[in-house]
């Protein structure tokens, strides 16, 4: 497994982040806003200064991520324009970029996840979208139609494409109030699709903390993990601030620097103990002895 952070939990300026990546001997940056610009909103020449810059420092851009089917399910023909236009303009930012996927949502839900609607309006919005140039990945989003990994896989089926991965953050599955407990039995209907992993601890529904001292039971995630053969990236998106709590509209929209003050510190706490927790999988051996371990093995 291989560690990343995405940019702007530590710094709007990318050289900051990426020298601090660096430093820390993470191999890549996640892309988001910089320099006080939104994914979606950068130029090219924006896009081609953020490659260079994590190529300079030794790092991989590890994926990219605009809002892309973060709104509302679209219902007319116009809607559905416009949200497929950021999806090909993302898909093109990307190759620029040299980012191995775009994420994606499955729209805001209105009441309970609706993952089949969502699916089939999400259908209209890729058709014709490049996806063989850049994979998407559907994330386990907070506030979408796909909380959860069950929500996802039932999206994806209905979808119908077999092309797009999972991007799985447990967090925000806590952080939904649809699952609290997303690991090992939500984990396990999912596990092969997986493609990359977002990395966050919550404290139930009010704030994020402090890796490891949250809802989620790192250590053991990142065993399994390692123990079900994935070799893909741990993009750490810390989304805890010290001294403060972000708003929602804040992790709606996390970009700019009233989304990344204060992140520099706890970002660079929280990856020393991800370094630190990954560096301990070897010496963790399983055991039937140990708590948990007999419910894992089955699920």
């Amino acid at each position: 497994m291989r560690l990343a952070i995405i940019n702007d939990e530590l710094s709007q300026d990318i050289d900051e982040a990426a020298a601090e990546a660096a430093r820390q001997g993470f191999g890549g940056l996640e892309i988001r806003s910089s320099g006080e610009v939104p994914p979606h909103l950068m130029d090219d020449a924006q896009l081609t200064a953020v490659r260079d810059s994590v190529a300079r420092h030794g790092l991989q851009v590890v994926g990219f991520d605009p809002p892309a089917l973060k709104c509302a399910v679209p219902r007319t023909d116009a809607e559905i324009a416009e949200v497929r236009a950021l999806v090909v303009d993302a898909v093109r930012r990307a190759e620029l970029l040299g980012a191995p996927f775009v994420r994606v949502f499955t729209f805001y839900r209105d009441g309970d996840p609706d993952p089949v609607t969502a699916a089939r309006a999400a259908r209209e919005v890729l058709h014709g979208v490049p996806a063989d140039r850049v994979p998407l990945v559907v994330e386990t989003g907070m506030r979408t139609n796909s909380p959860t990994m069950r929500h996802t896989l039932e999206f994806l089926d209905e979808l119908g494409d077999d092309r797009l991965g999972i991007l799985w953050d447990p967090g925000n599955s806590v952080f939904s109030g649809w699952d609290p407990v997303p690991f090992p039995q939500d984990y396990a209907l999912g596990r092969d699709r997986i493609r990359h992993v977002h990395v966050k601890d919550p404290d139930g529904r009010d704030s994020y903390v402090r890796l490891g001292e949250g809802d989620l039971p790192w250590p053991r995630i990142l065993r399994r993990l390692a123990d079900d053969g994935y070799r893909g990236w741990l993009s750490l998106e810390t989304h805890w601030r010290i001294g403060r709590v972000l708003t929602q509209a804040q992790r709606d929209e996390p970009w700019g620097d009233e989304f990344t003050r204060g992140g520099f510190e706890a970002s660079s706490t929280c990856m020393r103990l991800l370094r630190e927790m990954t560096r301990t999988l070897t010496e963790v051996t399983a055991s039937p002895d140990r708590p948990g371990d007999a419910a894992e093995a089955n699920a």
